[in-house]
């Protein structure tokens, strides 16, 4: 599992950050085929780019979220004598 440090807030905000630079990133590829690449094509790759940056924030998110609940353990047998 990841561990990012603080908890699921911590793990959420670097969820919004992850995607907040790649749906970046995929608007700049949107702009930058605005002249050479038909629509369809464009908005597929854009499409593409978000997915990725959706699912990844959502795994990096659910990963770390499961880490706060404590594991549970079984106690040690005791010994008999």
């Amino acid at each position: 599992m990841i561990d990012i440090p603080g908890g699921s807030v911590a793990a959420a905000i670097a969820a919004f950050i992850l995607f907040a630079i790649l749906a970046g990133v995929a608007y700049l590829v949107f702009r930058m085929l605005r002249q050479t690449v038909r629509m369809a094509f464009r908005m597929a790759i854009v499409a593409a780019i978000l997915t990725i940056a959706l699912f990844g924030s959502l795994a990096l998110w659910w990963m770390n979220s499961a880490s706060d609940t404590p594991a549970k353990t079984r106690p040690a047998p005791a010994k008999k004598r």
